[in-house]
């Protein structure tokens, strides 16, 4: 009773609340489990104390599958761009006159030190370097009229075939060991052995050449490479130094499309061509060894010499560079180091993989140095062992003229790659006073552009 109103409850009423009631609680969301809520919070936990991670774990992911894209179209185009590359070198690397430098003892100096146009104008040519070397005269064989047996074999050497001819001679092995015997009068195989032997040129260029005291040489056969003009020379230079390019017809005709017409004067700028007729070799890179070592064999009268490598332009003054390289070291011979290699039999497994000589060509050679007990050693007199040879410059002394020689009669007897027999003669003649100089001054000294064409191999007429 409440406030005099009396209120009653049913039985029936009760059980309705009481059911409602029910209902109401069994709606009720149950909470989460603990084991729940406390794995949540480990995971948010995770995540704030490794939000980098997880922020730059996409990227380098992405940046995985980029870089493999990359390199699979890089493998695709890359004949493409090595060769507009090559394109490119040449137009960058030709007439730079900025010199090379290189870090010594963490001070930053020229490769070639050079004097100045000034100091070169007044400099005269100074006493020969040569000394202490046996041999004081040198004499060449030449055709005696005897007839030469092809089947000696002590002649014989690349799987019974030779290279040997009526230019170069028929040196025999006996007589190959003999010319590293040096006496105060030496006779060897020297090239132009007959005037049936070939490498024929024209009177007029002899005439020239006869007048060079200096010479700067350079050759082209097989229509293998341009014709780079020199530059960097003083006006001193151009008077006392001859510029002579060897060609071929096969250049010639390939210069001549090119818009290079040899003047009346026989000149291409600052370049006398010397048309070489009857070349004596069907390897045309053999036929380019002439030139490059018996330069004291087609300039008579010169004292001094230097020899480019086709592929390169020469931009250096010839007689700043006689100065630097021969006279200052007081040396008769300088040519440059290799770049890569040390050891004449890593390189000659270089060559091999490279395919510029034959496995079997190699081992032939390589078989002869080891009878002849050349031992695999990277230093040389205190010098690296292997020369790079696309850059030599040389005073003309017997010394120097007898070293070229037997120099030449090695890549005839064996393969034309004159890295590998350069360090065998070096060792068995003991030339004196020999700078071997740095890589970086070979780039010092030339521009190089490279092989511009393929060489065209010499096709013999036969009767």
């Amino acid at each position: 009773m409440l406030n005099g109103v009396s209120i009653s409850v049913s039985e029936d009423d009760g059980d309705v609340a009481g059911r409602t009631r029910a209902r109401a609680r069994y709606k009720r969301k149950k909470p989460w489990p603990g084991w729940r809520r406390e794995f949540l919070r480990r995971v948010v936990r995770t995540a704030i104390r490794w939000w980098r991670v997880l922020l730059f774990l996409p990227a380098f992911v992405l940046l995985l599958e980029i870089m493999r894209v990359g390199k699979k179209l890089s493998d695709e185009d890359r004949p493409n761009l090595t060769a507009s590359a090559k394109e490119e070198e040449s137009p960058r690397n030709l007439n730079r006159l900025d010199p090379m430098t290189r870090v010594v003892h963490g001070v930053r100096e020229p490769c070639l030190k050079i004097l100045d146009p000034e100091q070169i104008e007044n400099l005269g040519f100074p006493a020969s370097a040569e000394v202490d070397f046996p041999a004081k005269r040198l004499l060449y064989k030449v055709d005696s009229g005897e007839h030469h047996v092809e089947g000696n074999v002590t002649f014989l050497q690349n799987n019974g075939t030779g290279r040997f001819n009526s230019f170069t001679g028929y040196q025999t092995l006996d007589e190959r060991e003999q010319s590293f015997k040096v006496n105060e009068t030496a006779v060897v195989h020297c090239g132009f052995y007959s005037e049936k032997g070939g490498f024929k040129i024209s009177g007029v260029d002899k005439d020239y050449m006869q007048t060079c005291k200096v010479a700067v040489s350079t050759c082209a056969f097989g229509g293998g490479d341009d014709l780079f003009q020199p530059i960097g020379m003083t006006n001193a230079s151009l008077e006392k130094v001859c510029y002579v390019a060897f060609w071929d017809d096969i250049t010639l005709s390939s210069q001549e499309k090119n818009g290079k017409v040899i003047g009346e004067d026989h000149m291409i700028g600052k370049w006398h061509i010397v048309v070489v007729k009857d070349l004596p070799f069907s390897d045309q890179r053999l036929n380019g060894k002439i030139p490059k070592m018996l330069s004291h064999r087609l300039f008579p009268n010169t004292r001094f010499s230097i020899w480019v490598d086709s592929k390169s332009q020469f931009r250096r003054d010839p007689i700043g560079v006689l100065e630097a390289l021969l006279w200052r070291t007081n040396s008769v011979l300088a040519i440059s180091e290799h770049g890569a290699r040390s050891s004449l039999y890593d390189e000659a497994k270089a060559v091999v993989k490279k395919h510029k000589a034959t496995p079997e060509e190699v081992e032939i050679q390589l078989r002869q140095y080891q009878l002849d007990g050349i031992p695999d050693e990277k230093r040389l007199y205190g010098k690296k062992a292997l020369a790079e040879a696309s850059v030599i410059v040389r005073e003309h002394t017997p010394s120097t003229n007898m070293f070229m020689c037997l120099w030449f009669n090695e890549v005839v007897r064996f393969t034309s790659r004159d890295q590998l027999s350069f360090p065998y003669v070096l060792r068995r003649l003991k030339i004196p006073r020999l700078n071997m100089f740095p890589v970086c001054t070979r780039k010092d000294l030339v521009n190089s552009i490279g092989h511009t064409h393929k060489v065209k191999p010499l096709v013999r007429q036969t009767s």
